[in-house]
């Protein structure tokens, strides 16, 4: 990709970023970019463009929001708020890569959070998506499928 490309990309995830942070502030809810619905109501299908980051080493082997225990090298992810058990694609938007992966803790928090990232991925997701070193990527994250509302019930 050209640096005019990579400028362009960042330019775009820093915007999308200040409007979010804009209209979080300002108290209206963060929506989904392409049914201007709040994007804690997640619908199937639905996408948000923000920051990614990614956790493994500290939490290897912890439980999670989920209760399953964390393997930083599976295919899995931290969300704010959709579902537990939510299945995402995530395309890292400088490299074009993508990944689909699992919703089975809460995040992302902290000083990252605060910079705009909007989901935390694990170390294999992470190496998969191409940005170990970077350590944040602008990505797009798409709502692939949600869990049964009667998950768990006879």
């Amino acid at each position: 990709m050209s640096s005019w490309n990579n400028a362009r990309v960042w330019t775009l995830a820093v915007v999308l970023t200040m409007t979010g942070t804009a209209l979080l502030a300002a108290g209206a809810p963060a929506t989904s970019a392409t049914s201007r619905t709040p994007a804690t109501s997640a619908a199937s299908g639905a996408l948000q463009w923000g920051l990614a980051s990614y956790y493994g080493p500290g939490f290897h082997g912890e439980a999670t929001a989920s209760g399953e225990i964390f393997n930083m090298y599976e295919m899995v992810a931290a969300h704010r708020s959709l579902p537990l058990g939510s299945v995402v694609r995530v395309t890292n938007l400088k490299n074009s890569r993508r990944v689909t992966l699992r919703v089975i803790d809460r995040g992302p928090y902290g000083r990252n959070y605060r910079k705009g990232t909007i989901i935390d991925v694990s170390k294999g997701a992470a190496h998969r998506l191409g940005f170990i070193r970077d350590g944040l990527v602008p990505v797009r994250v798409e709502v692939l499928k949600l869990p049964r509302a009667d998950r768990g019930r006879p």
